[in-house]
Formats: structure tokens, sequence, C-alpha cells
């Protein structure tokens, strides 16, 4: 039930008052873009936990004063207004970028802000109050989902005292902001478990070195198990003593079960993890299959798995227990260490999706054969076993932070439309967040 002072309001009356400002984005023409001026967002890099900049396009930079009414300010809630995705929200932060909103997007911007709080508003956006309005709209039309602005002036929204929505917005975003720093340190992390990997097993970087009679960088007990010489095998010249195998060589790859076969039954059911699963690292609205399935086919955080068919991407799986559903494979060794195989699928990824997109199906996919056909240097395990002192604390740092930030997802989303609506009041937020930390 919402509070007692919650006050009820429209947009339309908050944007009459002077309070708030709605708008869309900008319809760029094609010559306008190809520069290296502001970054163009279009509603595809606006994802479910936050705004992707890889990839954006640009305006060229002597357009910029044409482009100041719709450009992003900190504070603002966004939100997507067409297509499938309509209603996807993210929020505008200080360390973000300055970019121009597309057509697609939508931006919700405090004018008063004694009246209301863009934090709030950006949590409000993914509350029930939200969220009901935004299906009813939808079930009221037969064409394809759009919010328009008309439809967002006519939205209502209960709005708690300032105090309280600045108390909600600090409340959330404590949690919001511990995911984002996770996500971002699992990018460097990442980026530095693949940078070592090529240059220690793929470049072979000290290989190289030694040869020359360099020093390598790197710590004289890892330093000494690489040779100082190279070998002529297929793939050109490799370190000596080293080996070349096929890449189903070093890991098992077990194909998924058609899980159909597995019908759920009583509260032990998993969760099914498909290809939609595995691109968003949850199993949030997956289907259930038997708990009863063969135990070699139950993922579990920390797994590697690879989907061999439409995307193909390979992931360090951290979305809870499930059923490894067919067109994934789950990737395993009893010899080698998990670091070393998952970063040598990963090696071969674009190559992979190179194939997939040559095959004449609405879906391309690799087969086994391609998986013997691409090739990995295989170095002492003495050598492998010294190197994992290094990058196995990068990977499972990665998975632990994943894990963590979908406890606090957890966490947020059964506050969320609680504090929203005033059923948990909350008088002091650094005391409350002190006790959930």
């Amino acid at each position: 039930m919402v509070g007692e002072r919650f006050e009820q309001t429209t947009f339309a009356a908050l944007i009459s008052e002077g309070a708030l400002e709605i708008g869309d984005g900008y319809r760029a023409k094609n010559d306008e873009l190809g520069g290296d001026g502001l970054i163009f967002l279009r509603a595809g890099h606006v994802t479910d936990t936050h705004i992707d900049f890889e990839g954006v396009e640009r305006f060229h930079a002597e357009l910029e004063p044409r482009l100041q009414s719709k450009l992003a300010r900190p504070g603002d809630a966004v939100i997507t207004t067409k297509g499938n995705s309509t209603g996807r929200t993210t929020f505008v932060s200080q360390s973000m970028p300055p970019f121009v909103y597309s057509p697609h997007l939508s931006y919700w911007r405090s004018r008063d802000p004694a009246r209301i709080e863009g934090g709030f508003l950006r949590y409000w956006s993914k509350g029930p109050e939200f969220t009901d309005q935004l299906a009813g709209m939808k079930a009221s039309t037969d064409m394809a989902p759009y919010l328009s602005l008309v439809d967002q002036k006519r939205l209502h929204i209960s709005l708690p005292p300032i105090a309280k929505q600045r108390a909600i917005a600090h409340i959330l975003g404590t949690f919001d902001d511990k995911i984002e720093l996770n996500r971002r340190m699992n990018e460097t992390l990442g980026a530095m478990a693949r940078g070592l990997f090529k240059s220690w097993f793929v470049s072979f970087d000290p290989v190289r070195a030694k040869a020359e009679g360099l020093h390598t960088a790197l710590p004289e007990s890892l330093s000494d198990l690489f040779p100082s010489a190279f070998d002529e095998g297929e793939l050109g010249v490799i370190p000596c003593g080293w080996k070349i195998c096929g890449l189903d060589q070093i890991g098992r790859f077990l194909n998924g079960l058609a899980l159909q076969k597995y019908p759920a039954s009583g509260d032990s059911a998993l969760p099914v993890i498909k290809i939609a699963q595995l691109r968003a690292g949850n199993v949030e609205g997956a289907d259930k299959a038997s708990a009863d399935i063969p135990p070699d086919y139950v993922v579990h955080d920390g797994d590697v798995l690879f989907s061999w068919s439409g995307s193909l991407e390979c992931v360090l799986w951290t979305g809870g227990r499930g059923a490894l559903n067919q067109h994934l494979f789950k990737v395993t060794s009893p010899k080698y260490p998990k670091w070393f195989y998952y970063l040598w699928i990963h090696q071969h990824l674009e190559e992979f999706r190179h194939i997939a997109a040559s095959k004449a199906t609405t879906m391309g996919h690799i087969q086994r054969h391609h998986l013997s056909a691409a090739k990995v240097v295989l170095p002492a395990l003495e050598l492998m076993s010294d190197a994992g002192k290094y990058i196995d604390p990068l990977i499972d740092t990665i998975v632990s932070n994943d894990v963590q930030s979908r406890t606090l997802r957890d966490l947020r989303d059964t506050l969320l439309p609680k504090l929203v609506s005033g059923e948990v009041q909350i008088e002091n937020a650094d005391r409350f967040i002190g006790r959930v930390a």
C-alpha cells in the first residue's frame, strides 16, 4: 500500500509546473555519423544493467552545437520506447561520456531537485506502478510496442516526500554502484587474463625474449620454465618441446540434452539454460526441467559454457544451478586447468563465428570437426601449473564478483517495489545499508 504521505500526480502535471522534463532523441542522418564527435546512443546499447558504449557511432564534431538539446545529462532516467525492448531503463551517471539520445530513447529529467530526485525516477521506472501502466499500453495495440511522449505524459506516479526519494535512490543506488564496479573490474580482469594468455601461449613473448638474450620481465621461477628457442611445426615456429593438438583434446565438450524429454515435476525442478540464458547471464524466465537428469548435465557457478550455434558465446557461468540444454557445450577437463581451455576457446571464437556465419541456415553453427581443426599449443604441465598462479586468481575473482553481483541484484529487486511503494519505510539509509552489506 502506498504510504500516506505519497502524492498522487501525473507526468503531465509535473511537466506543467516545471518540475519534470521529458524528451526523445535526435533523428540522425547517415551523413552526420562516422566522425569523432559526440556519441550517438541507440536503444540497442541500453542493457538491463548498464549502458554499453562498445561499438557506438559518433557524430562529426562540427555538429555539436546542433545536438545540445538532445544531449544526455547526469541524473537522467533513460527508457527505451519502441519494439520488444520497450520499457528497458537505465540511468546517466557522472562517469559516462557525453552522448546524444537516438529516437528510440526517451529521457526523464528532474527540473526541480527539491521536488523530484532523478535517482528516484530511475527506480520508479523499474517498479510495479510504472511497469503495470506500461503493460496496459502494450496490450492496447496489435502493433509493435511503442511508448510515445503522449503516453508518457499520461503516466501516473506516486511521489514520496523529497527526503524519502533521496533515501530510496541512495539505498538502491548503492547496490547498483557495487554491481557496476564489479562489472568494470571484471572487464579489466578479463582483459588481463586474455593479455597474459596471448602473450605467453600464443605470441610466445617470453620465448622470443629469451631467444634474443633479453629479459622476460617475469619472475625468475616462471621465466625459467619457458624455452629459449623455437622448433618448426605445422603452425610455423613454436617453442621447443611444446606440442600441438586439437581444441577438443584439451577439454571434454559435453553437448546438452533435449530437455523436453525431462519434464519438471515437484519443487526440485531446474531452470533450463539455453542460448538466451547464456546471453543474459541469468535464468530469469527460463523453462524448467526435472532435477533428475544425469549429474554431468547440471550446470554450476564457474562452469565454462560454450554455445556452438547462434551467436557463439563462451562464458564463465554465474547464473546459478541449472540444466544444460542442447546447442550448448559444458567444457571440462580432468588434466588441464579451467583458465587454459576457457582462454583457448576464446582465442578461436572469431574463427568459429566466421564458420557459423558462412552456413546457409537461419542459425549458423559449428560441428565437432571444427573443434579438432582448431589448434592449441601445449606447453609443459609444470609451466602451465606455474602460470596458473597468475591467471587462476583473475578467473576466480571474475566468477566471485559475478556471483556477488547476482546476490546484490536479487536483494535490490526484492527491496525496490517495497521501497518505491512505501510498503517499507527507511528513515536512515546509511544505517540500513550497513546492516545488509
